[in-house]
């Protein structure tokens, strides 16, 4: 390898490309990163770093680069002050003599920067030596939206709802009924759910809503049929008789989920609606209709036409376009373009369906808007995506070849992750103007009252594992966080949108200040909080932040209930992932929960009775440790929906692949019985539970935080 003076090199080479030589997976500790992990970044980067040549040539290019440009390829100006009329800094810092072309997002053309408005620019510059320069400039407000109102709302898996109309699983009916309920009768602010991007389909699919096919389009699984409009004038008898035929066959599913112990079945779901869909689809639109999905069509674009493509193209050729024909690995090719014609019918079948589905999410947030909640539907934007899928295909030039996004060895994994979704490069992200990243947002904000962002710390830095190569050997790749700040603020308010980051966990230093400072609300979960930097305790309610979501728990951490009783302990013991002796687990756990109860009982929080039906110390519990939420200045309070009838069993549980039923468990109560939307809302045991809630933030009468 190379000598010391080329590793210093290599060093300087990464730096200049955003890739990272070591981290400190705590305050007081440095990791180096292997050279062979830099080098593969780089690579993925277009840098050849294979041999110290190879290093010392890159370098002098990047640097000669970066000392001629006129302009980085992306741009920021934040907008709030008496910056608003100002040109942005890198611009008024061009050389004397510059002349400037702007042109806006709203298709005007200036030759000066002051006084833009807010979007995202093109800004060509030509220097008095003859240089010139291309670049986005971002027109961004310096604050996203924040909640008008103290609120709480409920957290749930949407394929978990289901009710007595659903098919075998939760769907966006569902959601708008809950919503519906949930504002109207129990002063709810928002309904949380899970990611409904489209997944990728086979059979078994993944079920996990967290590595999907697009996250830019959602999934037609999530569809209620009868809700489509057409579906009431299908006309035709033979195809009626097979609608009834679907319908009865969607019953059975429903009942050997809710009624006989199975496991939520989304292939056996999307089976039937896909055969129901092809039947509804034949029925022609009426004029108003066909101009609204005309209209969608035009505003998507290439994109929607892409992801109805590739679609199309897996169900001839399988669900990962790397095994694909050479000629449609390519979404631009010829080949590509001969099979879209000749697969127009399918094609057309899989963009109305998009165009479906996004109408209903759209319902949705209507129907939880007038239900009276201040923020609605809060949907969810996972990492990434599956490397097979239509985003990785469409994408691919956006895409790390070779690369997976995971996270390095810490105290809980001292094996690292990998999560299998592969990044974005930022060099392209940049050259783009972020378009992906952008046109993603936009999509995600026409039916979002607030979007919640998984591991919101990768619009910073993302940890790029090579592929074949252990999580071990990977490294810290960063990205342009101003830019996706700016673009994340931009589009929020232009919705009128509440953003929440998923921070859980190790975060790097002045990242949570930095989102505070842009309004970006943390996630704080009750059993985390402790005060790390003194003594270990349970942290104070007034020592909580304010800027956050605070919940009990979440779809990767056991139920309420469940921790309460140990009972999270158990199940781990029962499927081996115990790496200590179970004793001392139960021990560990036990004292925690006691340190809690104990705060929470010295705060008069527990209104525990004397005597009662078995459960009701429990249920005490639960209420008095939403009460501590409620103490607490967080600006939003989310309840997790299976706590509010007892449910011991995790939607998710890390580390399990077969062994655990992950995302296909419906809402439960105390024994494992599935509990139906129609039951939750006249539950007698939820209603308390809310209305604790509802009297602690003020509901309906504009609570603010204390």
């Amino acid at each position: 390898m190379a000598a010391a003076h080329d590793d210093e090199e290599l060093s300087r080479l990464a730096t200049l490309h955003g890739v990272a030589t070591s981290y400190s997976p705590s305050p007081d500790r440095t990791v180096r990163v292997s050279v062979a992990a830099v080098a593969a970044a780089l690579a993925a980067l277009g840098v050849d770093a294979g041999t110290p040549d190879a290093v010392r040539a890159a370098l002098t290019a990047r640097e000669r680069e970066l000392r001629e440009r006129l302009l980085p390829p992306t741009l920021v100006h934040w907008t709030g002050g008496a910056q608003d009329r100002a040109a942005p800094a890198v611009l008024a810092a061009l050389p004397a003599g510059t002349r400037l072309s702007i042109e806006t997002e709203q298709g005007q053309t200036r030759d000066a920067a002051e006084g833009l408005p807010a979007g995202v620019h093109r800004v060509s510059a030509t220097a008095p030596d003859g240089r010139t320069a291309h670049a986005h400039l971002i027109v961004a407000p310096d604050r996203l939206p924040t909640p008008a109102t103290r609120s709480y709302g409920l957290l749930v898996q949407l394929y978990s709802l289901l009710s007595r109309r659903s098919w075998g699983m939760g769907d966006l009916g569902d959601l708008a009924e809950l919503a519906d309920w949930a504002g109207h009768t129990a002063g709810a602010g928002f309904v949380q759910v899970n990611p409904l991007h489209a997944a990728v389909p086979g059979a078994p699919a993944d079920p996990s809503p967290y590595r999907p096919s697009s996250r830019r389009f959602p999934d037609p699984v999530h569809l209620r049929i009868e809700a489509v409009p057409e579906f009431a004038y299908v006309e035709d008898p033979a195809d009626r008789a097979r609608i009834s035929a679907l319908l009865e066959r969607a019953a059975r599913l429903r009942a050997a989920v809710l009624d006989k112990g199975a496991l939520i079945d989304r292939d056996a779901v999307w089976e039937l609606k896909r055969e129901a869909l092809e039947l509804v689809l034949r029925v022609p639109l009426g004029p108003g209709r066909q101009a609204a999905y005309d209209a969608f069509r035009a505003a998507e674009g290439q994109a929607l036409q892409d992801h109805a493509t590739w679609c199309a193209l897996a169900e001839t050729h399988g669900a990962d376009w790397h095994g694909w024909p050479a000629g449609l690995r390519d979404p631009r090719s010829a080949d590509t373009a001969r099979a879209r014609a000749e697969l127009a019918g399918r094609v057309a079948f899989h963009t109305r369906l998009a165009w479906l589905t996004d109408g209903q999410l759209r319902a949705a947030q209507r129907a939880a808007r007038e239900a009276g909640m201040p923020v609605g539907i809060v949907h969810d934007l996972a990492v990434g995506v599956h490397p097979g899928g239509a985003d990785a295909w469409a994408q691919q030039d956006h895409f790390a070849a070779g690369m997976s996004v995971g996270a390095p060895p810490d105290a809980f994994n001292a094996r690292g992750q990998d999560w299998g979704l592969p990044p974005w490069r930022p060099d392209r992200l940049a050259a783009s103007g972020h378009a992906p990243y952008r046109r993603l947002l936009r999509a995600l904000f026409r039916y979002a009252g607030a979007l919640r962002i998984d591991h919101v710390m990768g619009l910073f830095r993302l940890w790029w594992v090579p592929r074949g190569s252990p999580p071990t050997e990977g490294t810290y790749v960063r990205y342009d966080a101003e830019a996706m700040l700016a673009l994340l603020a931009l589009e929020a308010s232009r919705a009128g949108a509440v953003v929440i980051g998923e921070d859980l966990g190790t975060v790097e230093p002045g990242v949570r200040d930095r989102l505070q400072r842009h309004g970006v609300l943390g996630t704080s979960v009750l059993w985390f909080e402790r005060d790390w930097e003194g003594d270990g305790r349970p942290l104070p309610p007034e020592r909580w932040r304010a800027d956050c979501l605070a919940t009990a728990t979440t779809h990767d951490l056991p139920p309420t209930a469940a921790r309460l009783t140990g009972e999270h302990v158990d199940l781990r013991e029962s499927l081996g992932l115990l790496t200590r002796p179970a004793a001392e687990e139960r021990t560990e756990a036990t004292a925690d929960t006691a340190e809690w109860l104990a705060l929470l009982g010295s705060l008069g929080l527990l209104d525990t009775p004397a005597a009662g039906p078995p459960g009701t110390a429990e249920e005490a519990e639960i209420q008095g440790v939403h009460r501590f939420l409620l103490r607490t200045p967080a600006r939003l309070i989310g309840v997790w929906l299976p706590d509010g009838v007892g449910d011991r069993r995790p939607q998710n549980l890390p580390g399990t692949w077969d062994q655990y039923p992950n995302w296909r468990l419906p809402v439960a109560d105390a024994q494992g019985r599935p509990v139906p939307l129609e039951e939750l809302a006249a539950s007698p045991r939820l209603r308390a539970l809310l209305e604790i809630l509802r009297e602690g933030t003020g509901a309906g009468t504009g609570g603010e935080p204390p």
